[in-house]
């Protein structure tokens, strides 16, 4: 992997919404919300679990992990019979504000199961995530059996400190998963994943989210990249999407996003902090790139 794909991996870093550990006894089901801006994440530790999820019914086996990186609202079911209701209509016993225990279910066959939703912060991570396919399916890795292993040790039974074991692990294993999905599976290699990949053109984007507010200019990625102008910027559309200076402004919008949510920041200091010599000038880009101004962003 380039720099620029380790270092998108560094900085997923997650901050958990809702982590649950599961007994559920055939036959059991529930439906998972939509969480627009989170990434739900289950591992089976035990039994059998069926995940209807855009469409299309995946049987979960021990060991294996499920991620839905949009968010979006899925069903999770084991047993004939069995009735999906909404997950958060279930009485759980909360260890913590976002730690819980859910027993349910028929009283058959038992199933174990850790699930949680879990939001990215920094630009890169959430760029990162948006560019994942709506269903990430990892059978049982090697590379990843000893991670699942302690999860489903730390699900049997409650114990001093297992809130923090699980959700610790459980982050551990969400990344684990995403690195196992973009070293075997070829769209991982297509699109902006695949120019993160790419040895010069991967330097490039490296560049840009380490220090968007350097006055970049083609020419100075070209020299950086030791390309000519006019072969770096073939490449670099070819392979991202767009013009490397429009890519340089919208990455710029995804850093101000992140920047203003910190009530401590003024606009103008957001827009001093990515190379703005005026709130004006952002706020006219970032209008052109968010559709509404910095403010609405803020309040919204």
């Amino acid at each position: 992997m380039t720099d620029a794909l380790g270092e998108a991996l560094h900085l997923l870093r997650m901050s958990g919404t809702f982590y649950c550990r599961n007994e559920l006894t055939e036959p059991w089901g529930a439906t998972m919300p939509d969480m627009g801006d989170c990434l739900w994440f289950h591992v089976l530790t035990s039994g059998r679990c069926d995940v209807e999820v855009d469409g299309q019914v995946i049987g979960l086996e021990p060991g294996d992990v499920l991620l839905v990186p949009g968010g979006q609202q899925h069903r999770l079911f084991h047993g004939e019979g069995a009735e999906t209701p909404v997950v958060t209509t279930l009485p759980h016993e909360f260890e913590t504000e976002n730690y819980a225990i859910l027993r349910h279910g028929g009283g058959g066959a038992v199933t174990h199961l850790v699930c949680g939703a879990v939001r990215f912060d920094h630009p890169a991570a959430k760029h990162l995530v948006t560019v994942l396919p709506s269903v990430l399916y990892v059978r049982r890795a090697d590379d990843m059996r000893a991670t699942i292993d302690l999860i489903a040790a730390e699900s049997k039974a409650v114990r001093p400190g297992g809130e923090a074991v699980i959700t610790r692990l459980a982050d551990v294993l969400v990344i684990q998963t995403i690195r196992s999905w973009l070293a075997n599976d070829p769209a991982a290699r297509t699109g902006w994943l695949g120019a993160l990949q790419d040895q010069q053109i991967g330097q490039a984007l490296a560049l840009i989210h380490r220090d968007p507010a350097q006055p970049w200019t083609v020419e100075r990625l070209a020299h950086q990249t030791a390309m000519s102008r006019s072969a770096f910027a073939a490449r670099f559309t070819e392979l991202v999407g767009e013009p490397a200076m429009r890519y340089v402004t919208r990455w710029r919008m995804h850093v101000a996003m992140n920047r203003l949510k910190d009530r401590d920041s003024t606009v103008s200091e957001v827009a001093r902090g990515l190379g703005y010599e005026s709130e004006a000038a952002f706020s006219r880009a970032f209008k052109r790139i968010v559709g509404v101004s910095p403010g609405q962003a803020r309040a919204g």
